[in-house]
């Protein structure tokens, strides 16, 4: 399995908690370490979504796929 794919995987794990809350998110590419991805319902608007995003997405995503170093939203 390649970065991206676990990147991928990884992502689908975190959705369900998301679309709990009304929210989900969408892989958008995997560059220099960067994870790009799009936020979805809720979690667009949401005024947690940067702690989310930081704290949550990218801790899980960096302490389990080495060459992931940040999680990047885009709209």
């Amino acid at each position: 399995m390649n970065e991206e794919e676990k990147i991928k995987s990884k992502i689908q794990e975190i959705k369900p908690f998301l679309k709990a809350d009304g929210g989900d998110i969408e892989f958008i590419k995997f560059e220099n370490g960067n994870v790009y991805v799009k936020l979805l319902g809720a979690c667009n608007n949401c005024p947690m979504i940067d702690m989310t995003l930081k704290e949550v997405i990218e801790n899980i995503l960096a302490s389990e796929i080495s060459t992931v170093k940040k999680v990047i939203r885009v709209d």
